[in-house]
């Protein structure tokens, strides 16, 4: 336990020293997109009876919590090819799950940090949405998998170019075309089979229907628990991997 909480305490104090930088970096693309999509595209629109601007900002939170979270590989990499602090994490007395847990857990603070800014702008624009106990269910379990993830491709890249590789191949279609900016039962029936696949499209369906008030579908808080669990395993595995 004082191992993990070391880990993650390291990681916040990253985030603590680069808070400004992190922060304006963090309200630019959602600021961006409110403006061309939500002001400048869909001003006028309206999805299932509720306009764009509601629509859009659960998307933009699934999308931040997706792109936070998997942002802690970026922190990871650099430790370990510049500074080379995972080194000195072989080298310390700190069990391996010890480890991923931390990193997990600073990857999920990043998340839930971006989420509160998204909202707060939403907020300022004008949208208020229900934000109850489902809706932070979703973030934090879409914020879990992402982060384990980013452990996991941390372990198995061999520089920090090729994380940059895995985000614009893997990350950033899925930010498009996982229900973020347009309803996924709009696209044709092969296409809604495939996206279907992603566990963002998942994600922004929860928070989505969770913000309106509704119910959200069971099935999906399962899958992304259950494959959150499943790459968190498989992080803790590739720790011992390169460990050895």
């Amino acid at each position: 336990m004082r191992g993990c909480l070391a880990v993650y305490q390291r990681e916040l104090l990253i985030l603590k020293k680069k808070f400004w930088r992190q922060t304006a970096s963090m309200c630019v693309a959602p600021l961006l997109y409110l403006i061309a999509f939500g002001f400048g595209v869909g001003k006028d629109l309206q999805v299932d009876g509720r306009s764009y601007m509601e629509f859009l900002i659960p998307g933009l939170v699934a999308m931040s919590s997706m792109t936070q979270a998997f942002a802690i590989a970026s922190e990871i990499n650099i430790a370990r090819f510049y500074w080379r602090i995972f080194e000195e994490f072989q080298a310390a007395p700190i069990r391996n799950i010890a480890y991923v847990t931390g990193e997990v857990l600073a990857g999920i603070t990043r998340a839930l940090f971006s989420v509160a800014l998204i909202l707060f702008i939403g907020l300022l624009s004008g949208v208020v949405l229900s934000y109850g106990l489902l809706f932070w269910l979703a973030v934090v379990l879409n914020s879990f998998l992402f982060a384990s993830m980013a452990v996991c491709m941390a372990m198995l890249v061999r520089s920090h170019a090729d994380q940059a590789l895995l985000t614009n191949f893997f990350i950033t279609p899925m930010a498009f075309l996982g229900g973020t900016f347009f309803p996924v039962d709009h696209m044709p029936l092969w296409a809604q089979k495939i996206l279907n696949f992603l566990p963002l499209t998942h994600a922004a369906q929860s928070v989505r229907a969770s913000s309106f008030g509704q119910t959200p579908e069971l099935h999906s808080y399962v899958l992304l628990a259950a494959l959150g669990l499943a790459l968190f395993v498989l992080a803790f595995h590739c720790v011992n991997k390169a460990k050895d």
